[in-house]
């Protein structure tokens, strides 16, 4: 998969948010609302965004 890459765009805030939830959208490098970040395609960053899908744009490059 060397090359796939998704970008991430937080679009909704975290409060009201599990703290599980919070760590997950922490742990994409998401901190305010319209961040966005380029990742790589993984199974480790799919079940990152699986979590908080909700809260996420979401586009695969």
């Amino acid at each position: 998969m060397a090359g796939k890459t998704i970008t991430v765009k937080l679009k909704k805030s975290t409060i009201g948010s599990t703290e599980k939830q919070k760590a997950n959208v922490r742990g994409l490098g998401l901190r305010k609302t319209g961040t966005e970040r380029t990742l790589e395609n993984t199974p480790a960053v799919r079940g990152m965004i699986k979590k908080v899908i909700h809260l996420l744009d979401i586009k695969e490059n």
